[in-house]
């Protein structure tokens, strides 16, 4: 259990003796780091210069003593939040490290997943967007799947200001979802249910093309096609069908 726990705190993003010092400080509470040295096996010298580094980089705190430094640890959900944040900043990066590359190295990729927690997968992959969203939807389906949809996700979209117009069919629910366009940061045109009832639902943002089917909802999957190419040319597709659609 406890190998596992300092594994979780490694890919956290501490070293693995940061991940045994932080272990060691939760049982602790607060110690000198001779502790530190005799509860991790780290010699004295190492494990007040780590402390010290910790302190330094946020993930210790410094209680100073009339014996000396003593050293704790902050709590573990602030360590959570931290790695949360460090995880959020990469994928926001990815599109700029990705160009480091250069363009010999800019193969397309393609993610497949499985399962609703798969598609759930997609969907915060677009929450990444930096450009707009263009989507092709069927406003009735994603809900029956998603009833909390609005409040989850449409809701933290609108908190990243990413924008999204959207082609869905023209039926209540299309309807209804059109009427609160201005508010949730999105502009949709309809389009006759009864000729285009989709089934699943497409969304061009950047250089991918995300796709969540939801046809048959045990074996529901989404596709992530990572390429400026094919991005371009879903975008240029798609602008077809916005000239297409009746504005409202």
């Amino acid at each position: 259990m406890a190998n596992d726990l300092i594994r979780i705190l490694a890919s956290a993003g501490l070293t693995d003796a940061q991940a045994h010092l932080y272990y060691a400080g939760l049982k602790l509470t607060s110690a000198p780091a001779s502790e530190y040295a005799k509860n991790t096996g780290l010699n004295r010298i190492t494990a007040y210069n780590m402390l010290e580094e910790m302190v330094r980089g946020g993930t210790f705190t410094l209680v100073k003593k009339t014996s000396g430094k003593w050293y704790a640890p902050i709590a573990p959900e602030y360590l959570a939040v931290d790695a949360r944040k460090n995880a959020d900043a990469l994928q926001r990066s990815l599109p700029e490290l990705r160009s480091l590359q250069g363009p010999k190295e800019q193969k397309p990729h393609v993610r497949f997943f499985e399962g609703w927690e798969g598609v759930r997968h997609v969907y915060d992959d677009t929450l990444t967007a930096h450009s707009e969203i263009l989507n092709f939807a069927n406003s009735a389906v994603v809900r029956k799947f998603w009833p909390a949809y609005d409040e989850e996700y449409v809701a933290e979209r609108v908190k990243r200001g990413v924008h999204l117009r959207g082609i869905a069919p023209d039926d209540a629910t299309g309807k209804r979802v059109h009427g609160e366009d201005r508010k949730k940061l999105r502009e949709i045109r309809l389009v006759p249910a009864k000729d285009f009832d989709f089934t699943n639902e497409i969304n061009i943002y950047d250089s991918k093309v995300a796709i969540c089917s939801f046809a048959s909802s045990p074996h529901m999957f989404g596709v992530i096609i990572e390429s400026r190419e094919v991005a371009e040319t879903q975008r240029q597709i798609f602008e077809m069908a916005w000239r297409f659609a009746a504005k409202p």
